[in-house]
């Protein structure tokens, strides 16, 4: 590891991105975590920077391949090479490197993507980005603003397109911190250096930043936003440049064509499909309310007249298989509510087993101690109030058994007799 300190990472990225292959030589082999790194004279694998992602790639050394998974760099500008596998390799060692090419123009177009998009959000809006997120399927930035409206958004993403169409060359230099300041750049980095590399779109965009870039803004291809969403800082905007742009709108069209299919209209009419649907579906759903509400009424009806009073009280015991927790909850409800002297102990054995005990206000007993008790018989949680409790039996075998014992203990116990 001294070594390693003495040299840092000449960043061979920094001067060509278009740079897949190069020779280097081992400066030493180091481990983070039990993942073993090496660390080379010069690199042009591109470590996670400045919300750019890590290249991948391979080291070649004699007739041996390693992986390379990760590339990280320090915060003196060594460059770790993460690799899979147990490296027999040596300091002083010769390797070749080999980046992976679509992975990397890749990262270009995205990377260079967001300047141009960036640039169009400050040329048009006075919106400055904050913060840049290049992700496996899309990218973000987020936008210092209090407020963005989708004419705002197809404004900025109708000119950076202008500009991709334009094919504007995209050059590097190098310049002091101090020569910076009188540039105009977008965005000033928030560290110190002796010398920044600026990323110069001609006549659109100048701001520094260590990525890797394409040569020309045509090479993005285009620029697609998909989303946005209000956020902590301000707006995020989320959007894809070039060969994923194309990938995601033939994914989306192809759902969009299917999802027409399946509704027999064109994609242009989904929207209008679904707010039908949606409306159908409300109105479904209200006239099944309905429809439970009145049968509910009727099995209520039907179980009163079904079931003597004693002691003061008409305890209603029943077991349903074909009906869920929604519906005996506003059974217990209608039966507590037809009649003041009601306990209502219901059950249901469907897919997912369920209790409800009720009692009409006024009823001496408590319903969340009785499920209690009978959870505690039963298995499964649960609990509630003295008039209303509901519980998820685990054993749902021994219901009608169990609120047959306990209708019979609050029979006896109505009666003045001790169990």
């Amino acid at each position: 590891m001294g070594r390693a300190a003495l040299i840092m990472t000449d960043h061979l990225y920094y001067h060509d991105s278009f740079l897949y292959e190069f020779d280097a030589t081992v400066v030493d082999l180091t481990a983070i975590n039990s993942r073993p790194a090496l660390i080379l004279d010069r690199t042009a694998f591109y470590p996670t920077s400045g919300g750019q992602v890590f290249d991948t790639g391979n080291i070649v050394f004699g007739s041996n391949t390693l992986r390379v998974a990760e590339v990280a760099e320090r915060d003196d500008g060594t460059i770790l090479h993460f690799v899979e596998g147990t490296p027999d390799i040596r300091p002083g060692n010769s390797v070749h490197g080999s980046i992976d090419i679509e992975r990397r123009r890749d990262h270009m177009q995205q990377h260079s993507g967001q300047h141009v998009l960036s640039a169009a959000f400050v040329r048009l809006f006075n919106m400055p980005t904050v913060s840049f997120h290049m992700g496996v399927d899309s990218c973000s930035i987020d936008l210092d603003t209090k407020s963005l409206t989708s004419t705002q958004v197809e404004a900025a993403e109708s000119l950076a397109n202008e500009v991709i169409a334009e094919n504007r060359p995209i050059g590097i230099r190098f310049v002091t911190q101090e020569e910076a300041k009188g540039l105009g750049l977008r965005k000033m980095p928030p560290l110190e250096r002796d010398k920044l590399r600026l990323i110069d779109i001609r006549d659109f965009d100048l701001t520094a930043c260590g990525g890797t870039h394409v040569a020309a803004t045509g090479q993005i291809g285009c620029i697609l936003l998909r989303k946005t969403e209000k956020v902590r800082q301000g707006w995020r905007v989320e959007f894809v440049c070039g060969k994923r742009a194309v990938a995601m709108a033939r994914r989306d069209y192809a759902t969009l064509a299917e999802s027409a299919g399946l509704c027999s209209s064109h994609i242009w009419d989904l929207p209008q499909q679904i707010r039908k649907f949606q409306d159908e579906a409300r109105a479904f759903r209200k006239s099944n309310e309905q429809t439970l509400q009145e049968l509910a009424d009727l099995y209520a009806d039907r179980m009163l007249a079904e079931t003597k009073e004693q002691g003061g009280s008409i305890i209603v015991t029943r077991v349903l298989a074909d009906r869920d927790l929604n519906f005996i909850k506003l059974l217990a409800q209608r039966l507590t509510r037809q009649n003041p002297n009601v306990v209502a102990l219901l059950g249901s054995t469907s897919t997912q087993p369920a209790l409800v005990f009720a009692q009409s206000a006024g009823q001496p007993f408590d319903m969340g101690a009785l499920m209690k008790e009978a959870l505690g018989r039963l298995g499964g949680r649960g609990g509630g109030s003295k008039d209303m409790a509901q519980g998820g039996p685990a054993d749902s075998d021994k219901l009608e058994a169990t609120l047959a014992d306990l209708a019979a203990r609050l029979h006896a116990r109505n009666c003045g007799h001790t169990t």
